[in-house]
């Protein structure tokens, strides 16, 4: 079974004229594993999937496999709104090596609780890899209520959520709830001590791009039952985090990131741009010291 704990990184796609960078791809890859990353997910909203053709996603995850070579799972991205055309990009993408997929819930069409279950009943049947699914209200429009996913979780290869649902009470209700072995990974990164502190599994964070080293010290010493020192290192790092997501994920992250030298430019797809220079301003003066 894939452990499913810690810090896991939905890694950005880098651009550079248009074309995805792969140079700076293959060493984001390598920078953050050395930082103590514990999974890598390719092809999700941070890596602005939606804009990637096939051959770009089929590119990505070859050298994200070929970059990561067993050292820590890989669950690459591959959701929608149609199931149909979910299950055969599946098809078309599991000829790779990659240990799971994450699967969001279906966007824009805003299903019922019986169409979402269908839904991932379906993409579950389809493949014998774990799946993570993704519930983000947020983005989405519609939530996953913890009964639907429970009875999901009943399915032998649901094995876990990214857990974005924007409600406390409900992340706390999932995490009294879970069945074991059913992982939860935070991907509200606003949270993440809070949901450390109850019981989740890890973090599946954008922020963890910048200051690393901090994300994965504070679930480490979380882990030690240190919760003095977590807490100490997260009260210096939480002010960080909504600065990430002040404009559109993922350009701040990726200005930090061309700041500090890791990528080539900090380039986004249409209809994303680049960040604000009033937040770039804010985002260089407050991160001098964050990445790492």
């Amino acid at each position: 079974m894939t452990t499913i704990q810690g810090v896991w990184l939905p890694v950005i796609t880098p651009f550079v004229d248009g074309a995805v960078d792969v140079v700076s791809y293959e060493r984001l890859l390598e920078h953050y594993l050395a930082r103590g990353v514990r999974g890598i997910f390719p092809l999700g909203t941070t890596g602005e999937s939606p804009t990637l053709d096939d051959h770009e996603m089929d590119t990505l995850v070859e050298r994200t496999v070929r970059i990561v070579a067993g050292r820590v799972p890989i669950f690459v991205g591959i959701g929608g709104n149609a199931t149909r055309k979910v299950v055969a990009t599946l098809k078309r993408l599991e000829r790779h090596r990659f240990d799971g997929i994450v699967s969001v819930c279906p966007y824009y069409n805003r299903p019922s609780q019986d169409g979402m279950l269908a839904h991932f009943t379906r993409i579950a049947e389809a493949t014998e890899r774990p799946i993570l699914i993704y519930n983000i209200p947020y983005r989405t429009s519609v939530n996953l209520e913890n009964d639907t996913l429970l009875r999901l979780a009943e399915l032998p290869n649901i094995v876990g959520v990214k857990d974005s649902s924007g409600s406390l009470a409900q992340s706390l209700d999932l995490l009294r709830r879970r069945p074991d072995g059913f992982a939860v990974m935070t991907g509200d990164d606003a949270v993440y001590y809070t949901m450390l502190a109850h019981g989740a599994d890890g973090g599946i964070l954008a922020s963890a791009h910048v200051a690393t080293e901090r994300f994965v010290a504070i679930h480490e010493r979380m882990t030690a039952n240190d919760h003095h020192a977590a807490h100490s290192m997260w009260t210096r790092l939480e002010p960080v985090v909504p600065l990430l997501f002040k404009e559109a994920n993922p350009m701040p992250i990726k200005h930090c990131l061309w700041r500090a030298g890791v990528i080539a430019s900090p380039e986004c797809r249409l209809p994303l741009t680049r960040v604000s220079p009033a937040l770039a301003d804010v985002l260089d003066r407050a991160l001098k010291d964050a990445i790492g």
